[in-house]
């Protein structure tokens, strides 16, 4: 696979992703025990937006920049936002977090950091970036190999990151699979699966895959920038939170609609979210 993630860091799909991830770490941080974040997809840690193949995409423009220069953030969104200003001390934007350095930033001491990544070059930029971290420990593996051998987590209580880059034509079936076949393993963690919107059928075939699967506390969370019409292009993405933690609809209510309309790119936008399958 040759799919690079500096192409589209910062866009509107890194955005949502990162901004639930923090509102996730938030509430984990409310209670005084350890907790783990394993990233099965974790690629190089963060990103500079201005090396060339940020600047041919320009996504990020369309998405964290945005952000970053709106007024009046809800408070929701305030932790992801102060983790990507941390890399830009100066105030010009030239950093971007991926989510191992989201997570970085808004961990604490005790907490543990699994990153997993396939990549050779990226598995060694990573080590470059993070591997310093005493909490961190990096895994040059598969990341759906790796919800085998690293579920449960020593601290039972933190969250899975599943962040496919969606080039395989049965991405959809092998993140269904490997999610419900995870949350057998560790049934009481914390789970974000990310999904890109083009086409609304395989969406659909992945929900109810998801649905049937027996699994409870299943919550839909999704980003519209424009109708999800046009199956060959990146309407929208969502994220899939198994276990997602208590009362957090009122953030995501918060949070949502203020991030769809401010990176809208046609007619309806939307950010939303659902229970698939409650408790």
């Amino acid at each position: 696979m040759n799919y690079r993630h500096l192409y589209h860091a910062g866009g509107f799909a890194d955005v949502v992703k990162h901004a639930v991830l923090a509102l996730i770490l938030g509430r984990l941080a409310e209670k005084q025990a350890a907790y783990c974040v394993l990233d099965t997809h974790a690629g190089i840690g963060r990103y500079d937006l201005s090396q060339i193949a940020a600047q041919k995409t320009g996504e990020y423009l369309n998405g964290i920049a945005r952000l970053l220069t709106a007024e009046r953030a809800p408070d929701a969104v305030r932790p992801y936002l102060e983790a990507v200003r941390g890399l830009n001390p100066g105030g010009q934007l030239r950093w971007y977090p991926g989510s191992p350095a989201i997570a970085a930033a808004l961990s604490r001491r005790q907490d543990r950091l699994v990153l997993v990544e396939l990549h050779d070059d990226d598995v060694a930029e990573l080590r470059r970036t993070l591997g310093r971290d005493r909490r961190v420990g990096i895994h040059h593996a598969d990341g759906y190999a790796a919800l085998k051998s690293l579920l449960p987590p020593k601290e039972r209580r933190g969250v899975v990151l599943i962040d496919p880059p969606f080039e395989a034509g049965n991405e959809f079936e092998t993140l269904a699979a490997s999610l419900i076949a995870a949350h057998a393993r560790w049934p009481g963690g914390i789970y974000v699966a990310w999904y890109p919107i083009k086409d609304p059928a395989p969406v659909r075939s992945f929900h109810a895959a998801l649905k049937s699967s027996g699994m409870r506390k299943v919550m839909i969370v999704e980003l519209l920038v424009r109708r999800a019409d046009s199956a060959g292009t990146l309407n929208g993405c969502g994220l899939v939170l198994v276990n997602p933690p208590w009362q957090i609809e009122k953030a995501l209510d918060e949070l949502l609609p203020w991030i769809a309309d401010r990176l809208k790119q046609g007619p309806g936008p939307r950010g939303a979210w659902h229970w698939l399958v409650p408790e």
